[in-house]
Protein backbone atom coordinates (compact mmCIF):
# COMPACT_ATOMS: atom_id res chain seq x y z
CA UNK A 1 0.00 0.00 0.00
CA UNK A 2 3.24 2.40 1.17
CA UNK A 3 4.65 1.88 -2.28
CA UNK A 4 1.41 2.36 -4.15
CA UNK A 5 1.11 6.02 -2.93
CA UNK A 6 4.96 6.32 -3.39
CA UNK A 7 5.04 5.27 -7.00
CA UNK A 8 2.23 8.00 -7.35
CA UNK A 9 4.45 10.39 -5.97
CA UNK A 10 7.22 9.67 -8.15
CA UNK A 11 4.98 8.49 -10.80
CA UNK A 12 4.13 12.18 -12.63
CA UNK A 13 5.59 15.98 -12.17
CA UNK A 14 4.46 18.25 -9.46
CA UNK A 15 1.69 20.65 -10.68
CA UNK A 16 2.87 22.63 -7.37
CA UNK A 17 5.22 23.61 -4.88
CA UNK A 18 6.25 22.32 -1.72
CA UNK A 19 7.45 24.56 1.53
CA UNK A 20 8.81 23.45 4.89
CA UNK A 21 9.90 24.77 7.55
CA UNK A 22 8.97 28.17 6.04
CA UNK A 23 11.42 27.63 3.38
CA UNK A 24 10.04 27.10 -0.14
CA UNK A 25 11.70 24.48 -2.74
CA UNK A 26 12.94 25.44 -5.86
CA UNK A 27 10.82 25.85 -8.67
CA UNK A 28 8.01 27.94 -5.99
CA UNK A 29 4.78 29.34 -8.40
CA UNK A 30 3.31 32.30 -7.13
CA UNK A 31 -0.24 31.55 -5.83
CA UNK A 32 -3.27 33.31 -7.47
CA UNK A 33 -5.44 35.37 -5.35
CA UNK A 34 -8.89 33.55 -4.52
CA UNK A 35 -11.18 34.28 -2.21
CA UNK A 36 -12.14 30.83 -0.09
CA UNK A 37 -14.84 30.40 2.57
CA UNK A 38 -14.53 30.71 5.91
CA UNK A 39 -15.24 26.88 6.86
CA UNK A 40 -18.43 24.61 6.37
CA UNK A 41 -20.17 23.52 3.44
CA UNK A 42 -20.18 24.78 -0.27
CA UNK A 43 -23.18 26.91 -1.14
CA UNK A 44 -26.30 25.72 -1.89
CA UNK A 45 -26.68 27.31 -5.09
CA UNK A 46 -23.61 24.96 -6.35
CA UNK A 47 -24.18 21.64 -5.09
CA UNK A 48 -21.38 18.98 -5.68
CA UNK A 49 -23.26 16.67 -8.63
CA UNK A 50 -20.63 13.93 -7.50
CA UNK A 51 -21.32 11.71 -4.73
CA UNK A 52 -18.89 10.82 -1.97
CA UNK A 53 -18.92 9.15 1.57
CA UNK A 54 -19.26 12.39 3.81
CA UNK A 55 -20.64 14.26 0.83
CA UNK A 56 -20.16 17.93 0.94
CA UNK A 57 -19.49 18.12 4.59
CA UNK A 58 -15.79 19.41 5.27
CA UNK A 59 -16.13 18.98 8.88
CA UNK A 60 -16.73 15.15 8.66
CA UNK A 61 -12.58 15.78 8.22
CA UNK A 62 -12.01 17.26 11.03
CA UNK A 63 -10.41 13.75 12.95
CA UNK A 64 -8.05 13.95 10.00
CA UNK A 65 -10.24 10.90 7.68
CA UNK A 66 -12.73 11.63 5.25
CA UNK A 67 -14.01 11.37 1.94
CA UNK A 68 -15.60 14.93 0.71
CA UNK A 69 -17.25 16.44 -2.60
CA UNK A 70 -16.18 20.06 -3.21
CA UNK A 71 -17.26 22.11 -5.97
CA UNK A 72 -16.23 25.75 -4.70
CA UNK A 73 -13.26 26.97 -2.63
CA UNK A 74 -13.64 25.70 1.12
CA UNK A 75 -11.42 25.89 4.19
CA UNK A 76 -10.89 22.57 5.51
CA UNK A 77 -9.73 22.12 9.40
CA UNK A 78 -8.35 18.63 9.96
CA UNK A 79 -5.53 16.72 12.55
CA UNK A 80 -2.57 16.89 10.76
CA UNK A 81 1.01 15.19 12.67
CA UNK A 82 1.85 18.49 13.78
CA UNK A 83 -1.61 19.41 15.52
CA UNK A 84 -4.41 21.51 13.23
CA UNK A 85 -3.78 21.49 9.92
CA UNK A 86 -5.97 23.46 6.89
CA UNK A 87 -5.92 23.00 3.59
CA UNK A 88 -7.47 25.65 1.56
CA UNK A 89 -9.65 24.88 -1.68
CA UNK A 90 -8.43 28.21 -3.95
CA UNK A 91 -10.05 26.88 -7.07
CA UNK A 92 -12.23 24.35 -8.47
CA UNK A 93 -13.23 23.83 -12.51
CA UNK A 94 -14.11 21.17 -14.77
CA UNK A 95 -10.92 19.11 -14.31
CA UNK A 96 -9.14 21.45 -12.67
CA UNK A 97 -8.15 21.74 -8.83
CA UNK A 98 -5.85 24.37 -6.91
CA UNK A 99 -5.47 23.95 -3.68
CA UNK A 100 -2.80 24.56 -0.01
CA UNK A 101 -2.62 23.33 2.89
CA UNK A 102 -0.67 24.22 5.94
CA UNK A 103 0.83 22.29 8.82
CA UNK A 104 2.68 23.32 11.61
CA UNK A 105 5.08 25.85 9.86
CA UNK A 106 4.98 24.05 6.73
CA UNK A 107 3.03 24.65 3.42
CA UNK A 108 2.54 22.89 0.08
CA UNK A 109 0.38 23.72 -3.01
CA UNK A 110 -0.78 21.26 -4.94
CA UNK A 111 -2.96 22.25 -9.00
CA UNK A 112 -4.04 19.50 -11.55
CA UNK A 113 -5.88 20.24 -14.95
CA UNK A 114 -7.16 17.50 -17.23
CA UNK A 115 -9.23 14.66 -17.11
CA UNK A 116 -8.22 12.05 -14.66
CA UNK A 117 -5.86 14.76 -13.45
CA UNK A 118 -5.32 15.45 -9.38
CA UNK A 119 -2.55 15.74 -6.50
CA UNK A 120 -1.48 14.06 -3.40
CA UNK A 121 -0.07 15.46 -0.80
CA UNK A 122 1.81 13.55 1.85
CA UNK A 123 2.09 15.64 5.30
CA UNK A 124 4.29 14.56 8.31
CA UNK A 125 6.35 15.84 11.01
CA UNK A 126 9.13 16.71 9.90
CA UNK A 127 7.60 18.16 6.29
CA UNK A 128 5.77 17.38 3.35
CA UNK A 129 5.99 15.95 -0.30
CA UNK A 130 3.46 17.20 -3.48
CA UNK A 131 3.09 14.88 -6.27
CA UNK A 132 0.23 15.85 -9.24
CA UNK A 133 -0.69 14.18 -11.80
CA UNK A 134 -2.82 11.11 -13.05
CA UNK A 135 -5.13 9.65 -9.78
CA UNK A 136 -7.13 6.66 -9.68
CA UNK A 137 -10.43 6.88 -8.18
CA UNK A 138 -9.80 5.27 -5.13
CA UNK A 139 -8.34 6.32 -1.96
CA UNK A 140 -5.43 6.71 -1.14
CA UNK A 141 -3.35 4.20 1.46
CA UNK A 142 -2.81 5.29 4.70
CA UNK A 143 0.96 6.11 6.05
CA UNK A 144 2.44 5.44 8.96
CA UNK A 145 2.70 8.52 11.31
CA UNK A 146 1.55 10.80 8.26
CA UNK A 147 -1.54 12.18 6.98
CA UNK A 148 -2.18 11.63 3.14
CA UNK A 149 -4.20 14.04 1.13
CA UNK A 150 -5.51 13.63 -2.15
CA UNK A 151 -8.23 15.75 -4.43
CA UNK A 152 -8.90 15.13 -8.34
CA UNK A 153 -10.87 17.06 -10.32
CA UNK A 154 -13.73 16.09 -12.07
CA UNK A 155 -15.28 17.24 -15.20
CA UNK A 156 -18.24 18.32 -14.07
CA UNK A 157 -16.45 21.19 -11.88
CA UNK A 158 -17.00 19.09 -8.54
CA UNK A 159 -13.43 17.64 -7.26
CA UNK A 160 -13.16 14.87 -4.66
CA UNK A 161 -10.92 14.92 -1.46
CA UNK A 162 -9.70 12.29 0.69
CA UNK A 163 -8.53 12.89 4.15
CA UNK A 164 -6.50 9.64 5.59
CA UNK A 165 -4.60 9.17 8.45
CA UNK A 166 -3.45 6.25 10.41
Amino acid sequence: MVLAVLTALAAVGCGGSDESDGKAASGKRGSKSSAAQSSGSPSASAKPSVSAADGDDVGACADGDCEVAVSDPVTVRFKGPRGQATLTVTEVGPNKVEYAVKSGSGRSKGGASGPGQGCITVLRSNGSGNSCGGVGDGRPSAQPDAVVIQMAGGQDGTAILHIVSN
